[in-house]
């Protein structure tokens, strides 16, 4: 599970999962963008060519937000409106039907279910926001960190690839 704050403010950006973005939005928002970089410097894959995170969710990754709406234009405008509670027990069940998994928690707002999370193994770090990157998202290896705790609870790794290799264009 990556747990990220709420949805991308820019009308058109938020498809439902977490930071990811349809595969024609260009350019990527900001924080999508410090995330490749920390992927590409972490576990070596291609620089991604488009937004899209849903090749990550078909390996079981859940890509969610502590707030599932805000206004356009206005970034954390839904918080306290209830949705912490709604994705807290959505959390609390993958606990509960999951216990292999392994959590990426990005920013304080995703950082506060961390309790919850049992004896998984949890991986924080500041938001991969331009406001916030420098000051520990950068240099975190959150991939190779999942991969390690997945790979010790008997899991496959994650293809963290984003890109098809190996095919001609």
């Amino acid at each position: 599970m990556i747990l990220g704050q709420d949805p991308y403010p820019t009308p058109g950006h938020a498809v439902g999962l977490a930071f990811s973005v349809a595969p024609d939005v260009s350019p990527v928002p900001a924080s999508l963008r410090n995330i490749f970089t920390e992927l590409v410097d972490d576990v070596s894959v291609s620089m991604p060519t488009t937004g899209d995170l849903t090749p990550w969710t078909q390996q079981g990754i859940l890509l969610l937000n502590r707030v599932l709406t805000v206004q356009a234009g206005h970034a954390g405008s839904h918080r306290g409106r209830g949705w912490e509670a709604v994705t807290l027990a959505i959390v609390r069940d993958l606990v509960r039907v999951s216990p292999g998994f392994v959590a990426i928690l990005w920013g304080n707002s995703a950082r506060g279910v961390a309790g919850e999370l049992g004896n998984a193994p949890v991986l924080e770090s500041a938001h991969p926001s331009p406001l916030s990157a420098h000051r520990g998202f950068f240099g975190s290896a959150p991939f190779s960190a999942v991969n390690r705790g997945l790979v010790e609870r008997g899991w496959a790794p994650i293809d963290w690839e984003l890109n098809d290799v190996g095919t001609e264009p």
